[in-house]
């Protein structure tokens, strides 16, 4: 099961000072310690042009450097691992258009595990291509989160699978803590460690990651302003819906669920938003000065802190850089022979 029984029990709590910090530290390190040998322990890179723009000391725990390109490889890895040898003979499904697709598919290959993915029939081929190449077995069905949960639920009964939500899974959100774990084991004397927040779980890991040092770390979310469900949610204190995600930031567009807002709404200190054209300018930027591809849902963490430069004036930031998977035919900025444009 998932390490102790400590976050489950947590999440209850009214006061996060009840939390055995102790134990908590173990468990990820356990976790971590589980899936090494299925995910990369990815760079940590900085760039001192982007430093001077942004007025403070930012380190890029590079997670578009990850198996598959994305943060979703730790989680993915870290719920089949938990999952008895009988019920990983059964397979595991999940919903995704995206990297949370890739990641179970590439993951249930490495462990001899049959994969089967729900994706829309919308999906971009590239990714349904992506998964088909790491064996996972694709199941199409149409662009709506009520189509997706019906078809995987369908498999879950007629396969005896183990069902792993991208997201609002224990073992997930675990898995995915271990990217800031590292980002600390390099260096634990951040003030703010920012991460971008879709489905939460990422978020919601990287907040129990944070626990683990004697520093307080303020955690902070970042968020498409056009999109902004996880911002107002922590606002008001229970899940927000959005009526409409008109982001370029496609895969912050999911919303939170009951396991990791919990975790989100005791453990983050806020969650901050970015406009669409910063979003843009921050993955043009990263792109040109730091020379490495992320997708736009990784720039967001970098534009929101560009947008709100007065609160990070000369502090250490972490920014988790969640994921690398770029559709080189439709960037938001144009390149040609002689660069970008």
């Amino acid at each position: 099961m998932i390490p102790g029984g400590n976050i489950i029990n947590y999440i209850s709590m009214k006061n996060p000072e009840t939390l055995d910090h102790k134990s908590l530290k173990r468990d990820i390190h356990a976790c971590a310690d589980l899936i090494k040998d299925y995910v990369y322990r990815t760079p940590i890179m900085r760039s001192r042009l982007i430093n001077d723009l942004a007025g403070c000391n930012i380190s890029f725990k590079c997670e578009n450097f990850q198996r598959m390109g994305a943060f979703k490889m730790r989680g993915a890895s870290h719920a089949i691992l938990r999952l008895s040898e009988e019920e990983r003979s059964r397979g595991v499904v999940t919903h995704s258009s995206g990297n949370m697709a890739q990641a179970l598919a590439l993951s249930a290959r490495m462990l001899n595990v049959p994969a089967y993915i729900v994706m829309p029939e919308n999906a971009p081929k590239v990714k349904k291509q992506a998964v088909k190449s790491y064996g996972g077995i694709i199941t199409e069905c149409e662009s709506t989160l009520d189509a997706r949960e019906r078809e995987a639920q369908k498999i879950v009964s007629s396969r005896g699978a183990s069902f792993i939500h991208p997201s609002n899974d224990l073992n997930v959100i675990m898995g995915q803590g271990t990217a800031a774990l590292e980002l600390l084991q390099e260096a634990d004397d951040y003030d703010f460690i920012v991460a971008p927040v879709g489905g939460g779980g990422l978020l919601a890991g990287t907040a129990i990651a944070a626990l683990t040092v004697e520093k307080k770390i303020d955690v902070i979310g970042a968020e498409p302003a056009e999109a902004d469900d996880a911002y107002r949610s922590l606002k008001s204190g229970k899940i927000e819906k959005n009526k409409t995600a008109l982001t370029i930031a496609d895969g912050l567009r999911t919303e939170l669920g009951d396991k990791n807002f919990p975790i989100i709404y005791e453990l983050v200190d806020d969650i901050i938003l970015a406009s669409e054209n910063a979003i843009v300018d921050a993955m043009r930027l990263i792109w040109e000065r730091m020379k490495i591809i992320i997708e736009p849902s990784c720039a967001v963490p970098l534009a929101a802190i560009l947008e709100n430069r007065g609160r990070f004036q000369h502090k250490k930031v972490g920014i988790i850089l969640s994921g690398g998977n770029v559709d080189l035919d439709n960037l938001p900025f144009t390149v040609n022979k002689d660069g970008l444009q």
